[in-house]
């Protein structure tokens, strides 16, 4: 269980069964989707099935991508898991701009997710590039 390899095997979890919870980017996606579920929280009532369930459902898919990336048995599968995570970081940038100009997300708490967002999206391309050049 656990596909080629995955990386950044640094962990602050040493009795872990499945291999994707040592990743520092999976850890980190986990975090942007809670801040995203926090975000949303104040959204109106009528967005729950619209930009609320987007924007939930985009940032879960991150951390989501990245653990069933570590399942597959080729460099090259994982790498596009990764990719497929990092589009849907890009998907909750996108739709956190719409939410902000519509007026339901503060300009603080945009640029603070923007912020988070970049950090993730910097781990992401590191972890593919770092796979790629292993495989």
């Amino acid at each position: 269980m656990g596909g080629p390899r995955c990386l950044d095997s640094r962990s602050q979890h040493s009795n872990t069964m499945f291999n994707f919870e040592n990743l520092k980017a999976w850890q980190k996606a986990v975090d942007f989707s809670v801040s995203i579920y926090a975000a949303t929280k104040a959204f109106p009532d009528v967005e729950r099935f619209g930009l609320v369930s987007q924007m939930r459902r985009a940032s879960v898919s991150v951390s989501s991508n990245l653990a069933e990336g570590c399942a597959r048995n080729s460099a090259p599968d994982y790498a596009r898991f990764v990719e497929i995570a990092a589009g849907s970081l890009f998907e909750v940038v996108s739709q956190a701009f719409v939410a902000h100009r519509i007026g339901f997300l503060p300009e603080s708490e945009l640029r603070t997710l923007y912020a988070s967002a970049e950090e993730l999206g910097r781990m992401l391309s590191g972890l593919r590039a770092a796979i790629l050049r292993g495989a």
